[in-house]
């Protein structure tokens, strides 16, 4: 592809995703250039640094990235991510790649090239173009207007010298923990573990169904190993001996479907029906190149159990791919936890254990394969998965091959050039979507790409003409509107139901700040308790020299209430509410000051969870926080810092939130509301595909977790070192049925 990178600049072909008139997703190739703060955009490769860009944007502090993850378009398989404005959610911009590294690369360098804004120059901008450049860094009316307060504009207070330091960070874990696994066992080159919590006193007891784990080097990248992975085609009878055939019944979006595995019955013991699995997959991409496949059992309405096949239950499973020895190299882990559904008069517990010990032992065939075949990702993926159909099986009866004759081929060429001529006219540019070319847009003719196979090897996994992130053209006409509906209806629909979803009851309306239960002891389920700040590592006061991390010694502010209900909308600004803890301090005129973290987490219906932290100590002693409290917008994203735990809890969970502090406003979009005595954060978890897909994982297993959550604002300079944590949280065995109703 010829893809050129260095820090906050890159350059290579990328594919627009755009909507045609009709509702539905295409794509057109340019070669993009990210340089000076300012993506162009070029119909080929440039000749000359003077050549005039088609279109052309401007990446400031304002400008979010965010991964989609992978689509079939055209049958075409694309990695995505979309480009927003945080002070204007319209404006948008949809790119796709054609692998997951390169996704990856152009997500980072975006970002840095964000980050770098701060520290240059409006004159800067202005210089980088002969076009008149777009102001993208407008005030945030949304904030200002419920807050009732102006955004101090802050370029001179931040140091953006360290934003590598902050990705590299994603290779560590920022909580102190035990392993809950314990080895017992080595075959076939692979070291076997279980969780340590099946173990007795003695060390002889094992669960009925326990989690079972292999780990072992394979000689491959983590990149062709995720692929060769997430492949269900034939060409995945090379290594996986249990496996039969497979299919993806429905596309969720870029980080989740539910697939369908049929396995063979040869390996297991005599006289055993054969099984199937009816499994969500999730995964998702680390900063440091790690890969995370996780699955878990569902039922779903389009594929009920089949004669001749027993439903397994896999509680929790998936794979773990981490690049070692400078990527040549990865370090697989396989852990699996199967009901295998056996009569307990047939089969006794150890050979059951037996089945499922057998199975992670798929991880050597593996390991054997990339070692015969030694090969790029691309080879590794037979013909055959080529030819398979690329959507699921549910859609095949709703959607027929598109076939373009040689008529709109040309009509198609003359609309090019027609596009080229417009693009010529065209002396301003506005905004991100401005990148995208509308002259043809109503015409699917998928075009030749230089990487065919290497995009098409995996279009038998995915579905066609998924929509976006609210990316649409605002005027369509009666017959597009009606496309749009039926396909957001199939879209949003959810056709499947996690083994671990309980019912729903209503309950009473809340006093805001107090509708979660506060228990010290952590004995009662569906409860908050301030957490142990000594869990948590945090920059120590030589971090820039050393880059050590340190415990915690303490909190800024006092947890002093939490909120956990649910309703039909979103439920914002909860500071401002007459019947909040906030106002009912307010009232009282006394120096409280509170800071709210409220999560916004979709689902059938919406949920909230919320936690108020207290501080009678003025603002002003504390010059961090004070100038986040009165920093802009921008300036909050960049330094606001969420440390996650799942401290109770099934692998797969633990495996999705991880243990790695996290930039929130870098990953999901935060609205921020300012109030005379609190600052509220609210985060949206739906505007991440990665984080909705965490967030729906971890709602099934809600009422067996015991989550621990650190909140601190990052010292990048160093006055504003050591870190101190704001506040800490300690759920336990949160139940959503008794989540109260919001007033409305």
């Amino acid at each position: 592809m010829g893809i050129s990178q260095s820090e906050g600049e890159m350059e290579g072909w990328l594919h627009l995703i755009r909507f045609n008139r009709f509702g539905l997703q295409y794509s057109r190739k340019r070669y993009f250039i990210l340089k000076d703060h300012s993506l162009r955009s070029f119909k080929t490769i440039p000749m000359s640094q003077n050549e005039e860009p088609v279109r052309s944007a401007i990446i400031d502090s304002y400008i979010r990235v965010t991964d989609n993850g992978r689509e079939s378009i055209h049958r075409n398989v694309f990695f995505l991510f979309t480009l927003y404005n945080t002070s204007n959610h319209k404006d948008q911009l949809k790119l796709g790649a054609s692998s997951p590294e390169e996704a990856a690369r152009w997500i980072r360098s975006l970002q840095v090239a964000a980050l770098k804004e701060y520290q240059d120059t409006e004159q800067d901008f202005v210089a980088c173009s002969k076009r008149k450049w777009p102001s993208l860094r407008t005030e945030n009316i949304f904030h200002d207007r419920l807050s009732g307060s102006k955004r101090a504009i802050r370029k001179t207070s931040i140091d953006w010298t360290l934003s590598s330091i902050v990705h590299a960070e994603a290779m560590t874990s920022d909580v102190i923990a035990p392993s809950p696994w314990k080895i017992f066992g080595c075959q076939n080159g692979l070291r076997l573990f279980k969780e340590s919590k099946d173990w007795d006193s003695r060390g002889g007891h094992w669960d009925d169904h326990p989690a079972i784990m292999a780990v072992g080097i394979v000689d491959g990248t983590s990149e062709a190993i995720f692929r060769t992975l997430m492949s269900i085609g034939s060409s995945r009878s090379e290594w996986d001996f249990c496996f039969y055939r497979g299919s993806v019944v429905e596309h969720l979006d870029g980080h989740a479907d539910i697939i369908h595995k049929q396995l063979y019955s040869d390996w297991l013991p005599w006289g055993m029906q054969k099984r199937d699995l009816l499994l969500r997959r999730y995964w998702r991409r680390e900063d440091d190149g790690t890969y995370v496949i996780l699955y878990h059992s569902v039922i779903h309405k389009k594929c009920p159990p089949q004669k001749g096949y027993v439903r397994a239950c896999l509680k929790s499973g998936g794979f773990v791919v981490t690049p070692v020895n400078q990527g040549k190299q990865s370090l697989v882990r396989h852990m699996l936890s199967i009901d295998w559904k056996y009569w307990k008069l047939y089969l006794r517990p150890s050979s059951a254990r037996s089945i499922t010990i057998r199975m992670v032992e798929r991880l050597a065939a593996l390991r054997e394969l990339f070692r015969v075949k030694c090969r790029d990702s691309s080879e590794l993926l037979s013909e055959e998965l080529a030819r398979e159909i690329g959507m699921p099986q549910s859609e095949k009866e709703d959607i027929k091959t598109e076939v373009q004759c040689p008529e709109q081929v040309k009509k198609m060429e003359e609309v090019d050039l027609m596009e080229d001529e417009m693009e010529k006219a065209v002396s301003g540019r506005t905004s991100l979507m401005d990148l995208n070319d509308a002259a043809d847009e109503f015409f699917d003719v998928p075009e030749p790409t230089e990487y065919g196979q290497y995009e098409n090897e995996w279009h038998s996994e995915l579905s066609a003409g998924q929509n976006s992130l609210n990316i649409y053209q605002s005027k369509l006409s009666s017959a597009a509107v009606f496309v749009k509906k039926i396909h957001d209806r199939r879209a949003q629909k959810k056709g499947y139901m996690d083994l671990q979803e309980v019912a729903r009851e209503d309950s009473i309306s809340c006093f805001y700040g107090a509708t979660l239960l506060k228990d010290p002891t952590c004995a009662l389920p569906c409860s908050w308790a301030e957490g142990d700040p000594s869990l948590f590592l945090i920059r120590g006061p030589s971090y820039l020299q050393d880059h050590q991390k340190v415990k915690a010694k303490g909190t800024l502010m006092q947890m002093v209430g939490a909120d956990w209900m649910r309703s039909d909308k979103r439920e914002d600004n909860l500071g401002n509410r007459p019947d909040s803890i906030v106002q009912k301090f307010a009232g009282l005129g006394g120096p409280e000051f509170f800071f709210i973290v409220n999560f916004q987490i979709p689902g059938t219906t919406m949920s909230t969870l919320a936690f108020y932290y207290m501080t009678k100590t003025p603002l002003e002693e504390n010059p961090l926080l004070h100038s986040f409290v009165n920093g802009d917008d921008a300036y909050r994203d960049s330094r606001f810092k969420l440390i996650p735990y799942i401290s109770q809890g099934s692998w797969i969970v633990k495996q999705s939130v991880g243990k790695k502090a996290c930039l929130i406003g870098q990953a999901l979009q935060v609205h921020y509301y300012r109030g005379r005595n609190y600052l509220e954060l609210e985060v949206d978890v739906g505007s991440s595909t990665v984080a909705r897909g965490v967030a729906n994982l971890v709602l099934g297993y809600l009422n067996n977790l015991v989550i621990e959550m650190a909140f601190l604002i990052q010292a990048n300079t160093e006055e504003e070192l050591p870190e101190v944590l704001l506040g800490t949280c300690r759920l336990n065995h949160l139940d959503i049925s008794k989540s109260p109703l919001a007033k409305k």
